[in-house]
């Protein structure tokens, strides 16, 4: 008899529980749907728990407890950034760095950087390594056990490299100081360790560094980067390289990597193959705004190579290669948190002569099927989380009104209503 009032109890609370889960409706004036680049109007979202469970032309009846009115915004999915690095200041020698602040302040720091990227839209934000001793890891498991209110986090854990790490040099009394950072990987078996190193300690995407700061030797080959990838895809997750030039770029190709970070000088055979292999780009141009008030020791020479990285994307959409938004913030400007700064990152997509369409789409759909998350977010549709935000005027016309987000929603939860101060 005890035990089938237990299990009578139980039942009874799992019900509760589910009947407990806040129905809301949202009435939309502009649905935007960044895949197909269309809009349609005076829609209502209905949303249970973290998840959207319809959409109609009506409000039901009876109407939800919450009806929020956004009759006159548009709406769309949450925005996302596949290059960011929440918890790393970029303010000195890189080793100087990596042991000025310990894994608490990193943690804190990124915490708070990953809370202001929320506000700014960014509802699931890529983070790729120089974390600290697995800062990135604990971020994730805090939001997720609902400590913190924050974005998707996809970490990388430590970035994988070859020995040295992105050094230009270091004297041998330092000893191997970014190893706090780095996971040195030299060779297919070393590459395949660190690989799986990473994945035991909670990363959910894996990063090679293919092109050490400065070097011509120690990248990675097409061997290693298909070792990598295998170990990778195997766990179900996506293998990201950084590699700048032609040289690091093709064997990551060739290997299989999902997206090439960076790419700042790759030709158009190297865009093409990417295009026939469907690599992502996730290009991380500096605006000239960033360039400007970052007052750089020589301002044509930093003003002309941004102007390249823009010409380089230009170059990467006509050719038709997959493209996703990422902005590799790694030092703080005055006056601007880590989201209005990374927002500033759509002029350079604007600069590129990118259509808006395609911005919006670059900034939510594209980037969760990098991902792999295109069945969860990246859309407004049943079964989606409901991760959405509002703008005051039409995206698909205008990609700059993104850098103004009015509401923002993150699994069903209100996170912003008001318009953002300038």
């Amino acid at each position: 008899m005890r035990k089938l009032i237990v299990i009578a109890t139980f039942a009874l609370s799992a019900c509760a529980s589910v009947a407990s889960a806040e129905s809301i409706a949202i009435k939309v004036g502009h649905l935007v749907d960044p895949a197909k680049g269309v809009v349609s109007h005076d829609r209502v979202v209905l949303i249970d728990g973290a998840k959207i469970v319809s959409i109609t032309d009506r409000l039901p009846s009876p109407a939800p407890s919450t009806v929020i009115d956004l009759s006159s915004s548009w709406v769309l999915p949450g925005l996302m950034d596949l290059h960011t690095h929440l918890s790393y200041d970029y303010t000195g020698t890189l080793c100087a760095n990596y042991v000025e602040h310990g894994n608490g302040y990193r943690a804190l720091m990124g915490m708070r950087r990953a809370q202001d990227m929320l506000a700014s839209g960014f509802t699931t934000v890529r983070d790729l390594g120089n974390a600290g001793n697995f800062v990135d890891t604990d971020l994730r498991k805090a939001i997720e056990a609902g400590l913190f209110v924050g974005p998707t986090i996809v970490n990388a854990g430590k970035i994988i490299a070859p020995f040295g790490a992105q050094q230009d040099s270091a004297p041998i009394e330092v000893g191997t100081c970014w190893q706090y950072e780095y996971i040195d990987a030299d060779g297919v078996d070393d590459v395949r360790k660190a690989v799986r190193k990473n994945i035991f300690y909670g990363a959910r995407v894996i990063k090679l560094v293919s092109d050490p700061r400065g070097q011509t030797h120690g990248t990675y080959t097409e061997e290693e980067v298909r070792v990598a990838a295998d170990e990778a895809h195997r766990a179900g997750l996506t293998l990201a390289v950084h590699a700048k030039e032609d040289m690091t770029a093709v064997p990551a190709i060739l290997g299989g990597a999902d997206s090439i970070e960076h790419g700042y000088t790759v030709s158009d055979a190297t865009l093409k193959l990417m295009k026939q292999k469907g690599v992502y780009l996730v290009g991380t141009e500096k605006p000239l705004s960033h360039v400007r008030l970052g007052k750089p020791a020589n301002p044509a020479a930093s003003e002309a190579n941004a102007r390249a990285r823009v010409e380089r994307l230009r170059r990467a959409y006509q050719i038709g290669v997959p493209l996703a938004f990422g902005s590799d913030v790694t030092e703080d400007l005055a006056g601007r948190d880590r989201g209005r700064m990374t927002s500033d990152f759509i002029e350079g997509w604007i600069d590129a002569g990118i259509p808006a369409d395609y911005i919006v789409k670059a900034m939510t759909f594209n980037a969760a099927k990098l991902l792999k998350l295109e069945a969860e977010r990246g859309s407004i549709a049943e079964g989606q989380y409901a991760d959405l935000i509002a703008v005051s005027a039409n995206p698909l016309a205008d990609a700059r009104t993104l850098a103004n987000v009015t509401f923002v929603m993150k699994n069903g939860k209100v996170v912003r209503r008001h318009d953002r101060a300038n």
